[in-house]
C-alpha cells in the first residue's frame, strides 16, 4: 500500500498542475495594454482623436448579470434610431472597435462600444470566450432597448471572441439583432483549444483535453462543449456576414466556412486574401467595406428566409 501512495500521489499532483495551469492560460490570457492598443490604432490611423472626440457620445456603466460592470460608450452623431454593438476580441479593449466604428457611422447607424469581462474599464475576473459574455451583451441590448425603444433597430459586429459572442447570443440567448457580422470567430471552443493544443505544445491531447475540461468546470462553471458557435448558427433566424482572412493561423478560416455551412437562411460570406488573425479590415480595408455595403444592400433586396 505505502509503495502505490507515493506514485498515486505523484499523479494527482501531475494531473492537478496540468490543470490548473492549462485553465490559467485560457481565464486569464495576459492582455494587451490599454496604451499600446491606443498607440497602435492611432498609428495606424484606425483611430484619429481629433475626430473621435468630437463625436457626441456617453459613458454608460452597464450591470452585469455576474455582479461587475461593464464600460460602455454610447456614440451618437446621427438623428437615427439605427445602432451598432461592436464586440471586441481577446486581449483587447473597446477602442479596437473604433475602426469599425466608423465604417457604420458612415452609413448611418450609431454605435455603442463596450469592454468584455476581464478587459479595459469592465470588471470581472476570467474569460470564458463567450460563454459569459454572451449575457454581458444581453445586457448591453437591454441598456439599448431602455434608452432607444424596444423596437431600436440594431446589428452586432464581433471580432475574435466578440464574433464568438455574437453568435452564441443570437442562437443560444436571443435572436433580436437584424444582423451580425461575425470576423473570424473559432467553431467550438473545443475544437480550438484542441488546434491550438498541437500548434503550440508536445503535450498529447488526448491526456491533456480531458483534465482542461475538468478543470475548466470546476473553476469556471462551464466546460468546451458549452461554448459552441456550430450550434447557435443553427438557430439563427436573422441574417450573418461571416469574414474570415485566408491565411489566419490563429483560428483557422476552415471554422468559418464550417460556420457559414451550419447558418440557415440568408447568410453571406467573404474571405479575405491577405490578413493574419483577426487582420481583414486592416490588410483589406476597401474590399471589407464593399462587402459591409453588399451585406447591408442583400438584406434590404433578398426576400428569402
Amino acid at each position: 500500500m505505502k509503495k502505490l501512495f507515493l506514485p498515486l500521489l505523484l499523479a494527482f499532483a501531475a494531473i492537478g498542475a496540468i490543470g490548473i495551469y492549462f485553465t490559467n492560460i485560457l481565464m486569464f490570457m495576459k492582455k494587451k495594454e490599454d496604451e499600446l492598443i491606443k498607440t497602435r490604432e492611432m498609428k495606424a490611423k484606425r483611430w484619429i482623436a481629433e475626430e473621435f472626440d468630437k463625436l457626441p457620445k456617453t459613458s454608460v456603466t452597464v450591470d452585469s448579470p455576474f455582479g461587475y460592470s461593464l464600460d460602455c460608450l454610447f456614440v451618437a452623431p446621427h438623428k437615427s434610431n439605427k445602432w451598432m454593438i461592436f464586440c471586441h476580441g481577446i486581449t483587447e479593449n473597446k477602442y479596437n472597435s473604433i475602426k469599425y466604428m466608423n465604417l457604420f457611422l458612415k452609413k448611418g447607424f450609431n454605435a455603442v462600444l463596450y469592454d468584455h469581462r476581464r478587459h479595459g474599464a469592465s470588471g470581472g475576473k476570467s474569460s470564458s470566450y463567450g460563454y459569459y459574455e454572451k449575457w454581458d451583451l444581453e445586457a448591453i441590448i437591454n441598456e439599448l432597448k431602455k434608452r432607444q425603444g424596444k423596437d431600436v433597430y440594431f446589428g452586432i459586429h464581433g471580432e475574435s471572441m466578440g464574433a464568438v459572442t455574437a453568435l452564441l447570443y443570437g442562437g443560444s440567448v436571443k435572436d433580436d439583432a437584424a444582423f451580425y457580422v461575425a470576423d473570424c470567430p473559432f467553431s467550438t471552443l473545443r475544437a480550438q483549444v484542441l488546434y491550438r493544443l498541437r500548434e503550440e505544445t508536445p503535450l498529447p491531447s488526448w491526456f491533456v483535453m480531458p483534465i482542461g475540461n475538468a478543470f475548466l468546470k470546476i473553476r469556471d462553471g462551464y466546460c468546451f462543449q458549452d461554448v459552441s458557435p456550430i450550434d447557435a448558427v443553427r438557430q439563427i433566424v436573422h441574417p450573418v456576414m461571416f469574414i474570415h482572412s485566408k491565411l489566419d493561423a490563429f483560428i483557422p478560416a476552415s471554422m468559418t466556412q464550417a460556420l457559414y455551412e451550419a447558418k440557415p437562411g440568408k447568410k453571406q460570406l467573404w474571405l479575405a486574401e491577405k490578413g493574419g488573425h483577426a487582420q481583414s479590415f486592416n490588410e483589406n480595408q476597401e474590399e471589407y467595406e464593399t462587402y459591409i455595403d453588399q451585406f447591408l444592400e442583400y438584406m434590404e433586396t433578398s426576400t428569402d428566409a
